[in-house]
């Protein structure tokens, strides 16, 4: 092997240290595959049960009403009252594939029907109510 002399440059190396990058492509991976199940989001409901068929999966707004009769438009908490006043332009810009509605089954029919006539004035037409599938016992 040659030594250099004085002045004389070293030869210029363009290979990529890939190792280095698989290292933290497989770090990233094994990150994502831990948090993607802690990432469900959602509100908390319990649905009722009911003999339905299922729902197409389309998108659409999501508004649920949990046991403790808050009102939530995707994952956002409004009162009965912003909601009122909110939903006709949430409706206009994010409505288009209609909407689902979660309540829980411990809601008192009252606020149900107050959500359903502001759906309503809305100009929502389309809306899907979610339910829970009983248990068939063979």
């Amino acid at each position: 092997m040659r030594r250099r002399s004085r002045g004389e440059r070293t030869p210029l190396n363009a290979d990529i240290n890939v190792v280095s990058l698989i290292d933290v492509m497989m770090l990233l991976m094994v990150i994502f595959m831990i948090t993607a199940p802690m990432m469900q989001g959602g509100v908390d409901v319990a649905l009722p049960k009911a003999q339905a068929a299922p729902l197409e999966s389309k998108s659409g707004l999501t508004v649920s009403i949990d046991s403790n009769r808050r009102i939530y438009v995707d994952e956002t908490r409004y009162s009965l009252s912003d909601f009122r006043v909110y939903f006709r332009t949430i409706a206009k810009s994010r409505a288009k594939g209609g909407v689902y509605l979660r309540v829980d089954e411990g809601v008192n029919y009252g606020l149900v029907a107050q959500v359903m006539a502001i759906l309503s004035a809305a100009g929502v037409k389309d809306v899907g109510r979610v339910l829970e599938p009983e248990q068939v016992v063979k």
